[in-house]
């Protein structure tokens, strides 16, 4: 779709599934079992979106999802589903790994960095992306580099170690940066302490990718926070922050895991707030 001077395009990775109690936190099941219903062993389905933003100079991919090196345990414990997975997303909208030029991770969890690396023909893990440079929080990989036992199940050292070159890698030490002009990265905390949304600005008009400080479209509701959150208390802070201003100054708010809405513009239902879609391709 035309935003602005960008063009953004909805690529994904698929699908994922994880723990409804998880992704829902203190929110009871019998709440949102209504509108994510689980499966068999309790998961709920979750997009993987990575939206493509094409400026003038620049083709600019927003996360990777899971990537392809996992093995068939992890497959099934996650209930992987790659009926499009993100290079065959990206070469639909006519675009393969060499036309790259940036990559933004917004937090190194496996299901946002899992595709930054792949499995070379002499089984090497190397750049998925061979001339992109990838933006991360400083304080962001450091935490993955050095997980503890709550964390280190989120963190897989090979979707990030292999870009640790400067020839890849450019880290961000500020809560707010601008990567190209009008496409910014800002730093929101809460889901980890230096996960990142991305600010997209053009003619007038405002996208903002929500990342994991508001997953799906479930989750505007101030309470609806994961358990995956490490600062819960942030999230509800920057949660809180965003959707006034969104909703203020008409921004386009784009979903990273609604398996149903992929961007929508906040409107007020007695006194709540939800999400009048917008569809894409």
């Amino acid at each position: 779709m035309k935003f602005g001077k960008f063009e953004i395009y909805p690529v994904s990775d698929g699908c994922i599934y994880l723990d409804g109690g998880a992704v829902f936190g203190v929110v009871p099941k019998v709440l949102w079992q209504r509108i994510l219903p689980p499966d068999e062993k309790n998961r709920v389905q979750l997009s993987l979106q990575c939206p493509l933003v094409v400026a003038k100079k620049y083709k600019i991919l927003i996360d990777t999802g899971t990537g392809s090196k996992h093995n068939e345990k992890f497959c099934q414990m996650y209930r992987l589903e790659k009926k499009a997975p993100l290079l065959e997303s990206l070469c639909r909208f006519g675009y393969q790994p060499k036309d790259i030029d940036i990559v933004i991770n917004t937090h190194l969890h496996f299901d946002h960095a899992g595709g930054n690396t792949t499995i070379n023909e002499k089984e090497e893990i190397v750049p998925t992306f061979p001339k992109a440079t990838y933006f991360i929080q400083k304080g962001e990989l450091e935490v993955a580099l050095n997980p503890n036992e709550r964390t280190k199940a989120s963190y897989v050292a090979e979707d990030f170690l292999p870009i640790g070159g400067t020839k890849y890698l450019h880290l961000v030490d500020e809560d707010a940066v601008e990567v190209e002009r009008g496409i910014s990265l800002v730093k929101t905390g809460g889901h980890t302490r230096h996960h990142q949304c991305v600010k997209i600005e053009s003619e007038g008009q405002t996208a903002f990718f929500l990342a994991d400080l508001i997953p799906t479209a479930a989750h505007l509701n101030y309470p609806y926070i994961t358990s995956y959150d490490l600062f819960p208390l942030e999230t509800l802070e920057s949660k809180k922050k965003i959707i006034k201003q969104a909703f203020e100054e008409h921004w386009l708010l784009i979903f990273q895991h609604d398996p149903k809405i992929r961007m929508g513009y906040l409107k007020k239902v007695d006194e709540r707030f939800e999400i009048e879609e917008v569809k894409v391709y």
